[in-house]
């Protein structure tokens, strides 16, 4: 795998650090090291381990065409998360969690279809026909539209899986995953639990350094995984010749063993 999870650069990026001991959930305890200061220290040894079963699952879904919506609407997380998703192809939300974006998938993609309607407008040049009163209207929705849904507007389906910055501040998320029995892939600090998540990466999901590490290691699994898929799609083509002049040669030998019995 191109992307190897050294725990030395996981130490560096401050995974380790968890919130205050008061704050815990009990449910983390396997995943906890030791206590310092006040703060709990995650075991990086067991989040190493975490993220390369993450990835394997990632590479999978994304070999298989499939989408990974990518969650996170937490200041320090928004960014990044935005970056790293969209480089790797993937949909994601950043701003508010649009209630119902899963569990009311449809009205969700009739709003996208409103979204890409009034484009259409814009190009076909009905947009200058309406009054200067309602080209504002329009473009405020559209403006609308566009923060909360733009990231998924090539989204014709339900993805395959969540990848959750934050179970906490994201449970609606959640909460909708497991009504539909989507699988959740999510980092996991110290004050969660981590029974919510199918694929915990015990992690610190508050600090810029430590989600960027993370998001750059799971969208590295899932850039390989489209790899794959691409790989396997040109293959047939590229192998079909020397298949098909491999084929006489090997009915040949074939006639060849049967005359020599």
């Amino acid at each position: 795998m191109a992307n190897t999870v050294e725990v030395k650069d996981l130490l560096e990026a401050g995974v380790h650090f968890g919130h205050m001991t008061r704050k815990w959930d009990p449910n983390m305890a396997p995943y906890i090291y030791m206590e310092r200061n006040g703060i709990h220290i995650i075991n990086l040894y067991k989040t190493a381990a975490k993220i390369e079963e993450a990835n394997e699952a990632l590479k999978k879904i994304a070999a298989s065409g499939r989408k990974v919506l990518f969650v996170a609407t937490k200041k320090q997380a928004k960014d990044i998360v935005a970056e790293k998703a969209k480089a790797a192809n993937m949909p994601y939300i950043t701003e508010r969690w649009p209630g119902g974006m899963l569990t009311n998938f449809v009205t969700i993609r009739k709003a996208v279809k409103k979204m890409a309607a009034i484009d259409r407008m814009k190009k076909d040049g009905t947009f200058m026909t309406l009054s200067k009163k309602e080209r504002l209207q329009v473009d405020r929705l559209r403006a609308k539209l566009e923060k909360n849904l733009g990231s998924i507007s090539d989204m014709t389906r339900l993805p395959a899986a969540l990848f959750v910055v934050d179970i906490k501040a994201e449970h609606i998320a959640v909460k909708e995953a497991h009504k539909l029995n989507i699988p959740v892939f999510a980092m996991v600090d110290t004050n969660s639990d981590p029974r919510q998540v199918n694929y915990v990466i015990p992690s610190n999901d508050d600090a810029s350094k430590s989600i960027d590490k993370i998001l750059s290691l799971v969208t590295g699994a899932i850039v390989e995984g489209h790899s794959e898929r691409k790989s396997e799609k040109e293959e047939p083509q590229e192998n079909k010749p020397e298949k098909e002049a491999a084929a006489p040669a090997a009915e040949a030998t074939t006639a060849t063993t049967e005359e020599n019995k």
